[in-house]
């Protein structure tokens, strides 16, 4: 059995979440807004975001941009979007004293339709 922080072919020790990489997702807000009352869905959206860009990227350091945070808002309080595209970019944090050495910054990416698209990995440039 192979420890969880090695890996089977070098047995070098490698974490994820040294990598700086920067990815597209689609977030389904509405089976995460459920259920929730109205003067509450909006505020949930956004920790939701923050919820799943934490949980996919490995970071508790997540920094939302203030365009997604508008589009989140965009439709008032209780009729947050259904789906919502998202850049989650894990960035190094050079600030004096950081807790974290990474962290999260999540960004829209408008899109006209949410058919066939899947979770893209793009390339640092």
């Amino acid at each position: 059995m192979v420890p969880p922080n090695k890996t089977k072919k070098g047995g070098k020790t490698r974490s994820a979440l040294e990598d700086v990489v920067t990815r597209e997702y689609t977030i389904h807000l509405h089976k995460r807004v459920h259920g929730r009352s109205f003067k509450k869905r909006a505020p949930h959206a956004v920790k939701s975001v923050v919820e799943f860009a934490t949980k996919a990227m490995g970071t508790t350091d997540v920094r939302i941009d203030p365009k997604l945070n508008q589009e989140l808002w965009s439709r008032g309080i209780k009729s947050v979007p259904h789906r919502i595209r998202v850049k989650l970019e894990r960035k190094r944090n050079d600030e004096e004293g950081a807790k974290e050495r990474l962290f999260t910054y999540a960004s829209h990416v408008p899109v006209t339709s949410f058919k066939r698209l899947q979770t893209t990995t793009i390339d640092a440039e």
